[in-house]
C-alpha cells in the first residue's frame, strides 16, 4: 500500500506542532489513515566562543546552541487530502518535505 511520508523540522516547537495539528485536522475530515506526529529525536547544535576578543584576560566562554526539532508523518495516499496540505500556510522557518513510499 502507497502511503505519503510528511517529514517537518524546526527550530520552533510551537509552530512545528501548529502544522502538525492542521494535517492532523484535514486527515480526520477527509477519512485518511494517518500514522504520527511521531517525534524524532532533536538534533542539539551547540557552538563555544570565547567572551574576551583579544585573547587576554580572564578565560571564560559563552555557550549558544540552537535545537531543531522533527516529526514524521505517514498518510494513506488519497489526492484529496494531499492538495488540502499542500494548501497550509508554512509559517517562515519551518521545513516540510513529502514524499511517497510504498
Amino acid at each position: 500500500m502507497q502511503k505519503a511520508r510528511i517529514k517537518l523540522s524546526s527550530t520552533n516547537v510551537e509552530k512545528l506542532n501548529e502544522i502538525c495539528n492542521s494535517i492532523r485536522d484535514i486527515a480526520e475530515k477527509t477519512k485518511v489513515n494517518m500514522k504520527g506526529p511521531i517525534p524524532i529525536p532533536t538534533d542539539r547544535l551547540t557552538l563555544t566562543v570565547r567572551k574576551s576578543p583579544d585573547g587576554e584576560g580572564k578565560a571564560s566562554y559563552d555557550n549558544f546552541e540552537m535545537r531543531i526539532h522533527k516529526r514524521l508523518i505517514d498518510l494513506g495516499l488519497n489526492e484529496r487530502a494531499l492538495r488540502l496540505i499542500m494548501r497550509i500556510p508554512i509559517p517562515d522557518g519551518v521545513n516540510i518535505s513529502i514524499e511517497i513510499v510504498e
